[in-house]
């Protein structure tokens, strides 16, 4: 759900000021922001003009790339539910050999799959080992899929 737009930089540290702010923003602890999902890693100013700096903005040149980019708060998770965004650019792996890198997630009739070059690897427990997001990992069984 929108929550506002990157506004000017405030300071050298990456915060920015946020334009028509809503509500929302207020109790989010990340937002989405040129497509990935950041934590909130600072706030200031007040409910009506909020100043925060996100996970991965540490300059104000940093801050000044992402001017004019729409916010939006996620909404809540389930327990193995992901953003597409989070999942882009994970390496892929089964076991210790590599298989590639994910370019995105696709919708197809029956669940999600990443596309790994030329795989689609469906999003289902059988192919999917493990999933780590902060180590931008994730595990597949390639005997599941015939490779």
């Amino acid at each position: 759900m929108p929550a506002g737009r990157v506004g000017r930089p405030h300071g050298l540290d990456g915060s920015f000021h946020v334009t028509r702010a809503s509500p929302d923003l207020a109790a989010a602890r990340a937002v989405v922001v040129g497509g990935r999902s950041r934590a909130i890693e600072r706030r200031a100013g007040t409910p009506e003009r909020p100043i925060i700096r996100v996970e991965g903005c540490a300059s104000r040149d940093d801050a000044e790339v992402l001017r004019g980019a729409e916010l939006l708060v996620p909404g809540a998770l389930e327990q193995d539910e992901y953003w597409a965004s989070d999942l882009a650019g994970c390496l892929v792996v089964d076991g210790d050999r590599e298989v590639g890198v994910v370019a995105r997630m696709v919708a197809l009739p029956s669940c999600e799959a990443l596309e790994v070059g030329e795989l689609l690897i469906p999003m289902v427990r059988d192919a999917i080992r493990s999933i780590d997001v902060r180590a931008r990992r994730i595990d597949v069984d390639m005997e599941f899929l015939g490779e």
